[in-house]
């Protein structure tokens, strides 16, 4: 797939006289073409980080976006900014497929006063961005197409039946299948799963929860058996994303980005921030409507998590557990969310595994009962400033003698002597834990 790439990147370099490439929606490098001009202004610092890194930063993203280049259906000619590190115009052809950008071909204009491709040659050019098109669609497409093997080893017991489902999405995937992947969830996600998702090597929806949770052993129980995003049973949307390298996850989050809005819009969000202003507006409007779409999806409550890198797939039913398990962590702590990554969110990796089930110790009970919620809250922030009770009063907006008697409120309700540290321990662990339930 990538040699048919390249040919039709060289085509489109014949046709037009100059050194074209060809990026993704989200602007990561996918074939580009031979240069061999003296000329230092071609080789300015967007176009050379764009073929030394394969990918362009989200602030280049955003100021190439802001012609509109996203909502266009012929060549939009892009000016100089040498500010931008821009040196020399651009012309991006859109790359569609049945109206939706699939990615964009790039190449330099010629210098202001000199004579640029004619008509003609753009149309020919534009022609070829088309097959480019059909082929980025049908790699996407591919990956929803994988759903029913994804799907399977996310949802198959340990044992014989996981190993013989991961052996399915091996032999699906071919030799990507042993690339580096990460998994992310996003939930809750209503309905069926997107057509497409850029850079996804497979997709499915994860049903609601019927089974034990991920602590559980046994037949039909494991990583997979059954999991959901949490014991609610909310359904999520399960992307198996490629990535380059371990430390690179900037394309995992910028498509979880683009999804949060779809799963807003899904559950009943305005989202018509998510594509409807993306285009156009100026520099700023990339920004400005990423940052309303991700307000929407988060008053909806709306999550995704993303898992550590996994080379190969014999990990990706524990991959899974992880992007569930920060997922739920984002809707647990705001301050993780929306999107959190399982290397970020501290001792939620250890709560999520515990609290796979509604917290019932006897001790906290009922403290965790709504009459007591302002008492849980107090604890929580008593606990999460270790122990120092004017740090705990100050944040909580009160005075040190009222938190004292809270705080004696609690200890009388749990039993337990907020002096020992074992007891503080429990106490944090199960507030923390039920935050997750």
């Amino acid at each position: 797939m990538k040699g048919d790439y390249q040919d039709l990147v060289d085509e489109i370099s014949a046709l037009l006289g100059a050194p074209a490439t060809l990026e993704n929606r989200d602007f990561r490098l996918i074939a580009f073409g031979a240069h061999d001009s003296d000329d230092d202004l071609a080789m300015d610092p967007v176009r050379t980080r764009s073929i030394l890194t394969r990918q362009s930063t989200a602030d280049v993203r955003s100021w190439f976006e802001g012609f509109g280049i996203a909502r266009a259906t012929g060549p939009v000619r892009i000016p100089a900014a040498p500010e931008a590190g821009v040196f020399r115009g651009r012309i991006c052809l859109p790359v569609r497929y049945r109206g939706i950008v699939q990615g964009y071909v790039w190449l330099l204009d010629q210098e202001p006063g000199l004579p640029g491709p004619g008509p003609a040659a753009l149309d020919a050019a534009m022609e070829v961005a088309q097959r480019i098109g059909v082929l980025l669609a049908e790699e996407a497409k591919a990956g929803a197409d994988l759903s029913r093997e994804f799907l399977a080893v996310l949802t198959a017991g340990r044992g014989w039946q996981q190993d013989m489902a991961v052996a399915a999405l091996r032999v699906a995937l071919g030799a990507g299948g042993d690339g580096l992947h990460a998994a992310v969830c996003v939930t809750p996600w209503p309905g069926e799963a997107p057509a497409s998702v850029p850079g996804a090597a497979a997709v499915c929806v994860v049903p609601r929860r019927v089974g034990p949770g991920p602590g559980a052993t046994g037949p039909g129980t494991g990583a997979g058996a059954g999991s959901g995003p949490d014991t609610a049973g909310e359904p999520a949307l399960a992307v198996l994303l490629r990535l380059r390298s371990t430390d690179a996850l900037t394309p995992a989050l910028a498509a979880v980005a683009r999804l949060l809005p779809r799963a807003a819009e899904a559950t009943g969000t305005d989202g018509k921030g998510a594509g409807g202003k993306a285009a156009g507006g100026g520099a700023g409007a990339t920004a400005v409507t990423a940052a309303t779409a991700t307000a929407s999806a988060t008053a909806r409550g709306v999550t995704a998590g993303v898992a550590d890198p996994v080379r190969g797939l014999a990990d990706l039913p524990a991959a899974w557990e992880q992007a569930v398990a920060a997922a739920r962590a984002a809707a647990a702590q705001p301050r993780l969310g929306p999107v959190a990554q399982w290397s970020e969110i501290g001792p939620y990796r250890m709560l999520a595994s515990l609290a796979a089930d509604p917290v019932d110790d006897p001790a906290a009970r009922t403290l965790l009962t709504p009459a007591n919620r302002e008492l849980a809250r107090t604890a929580e922030v008593f606990l999460d400033c270790a122990g120092q009770a004017g740090r705990a009063a100050a944040a909580l907006g009160i005075h040190r003698q009222t938190l004292y008697y809270r705080l004696g409120r609690v200890e009388q309700l749990t039993g337990l002597d907020l002096d020992e540290g074992e007891d503080r321990l429990l106490l944090h662990m199960a507030l923390k834990a039920a935050r997750l339930t």
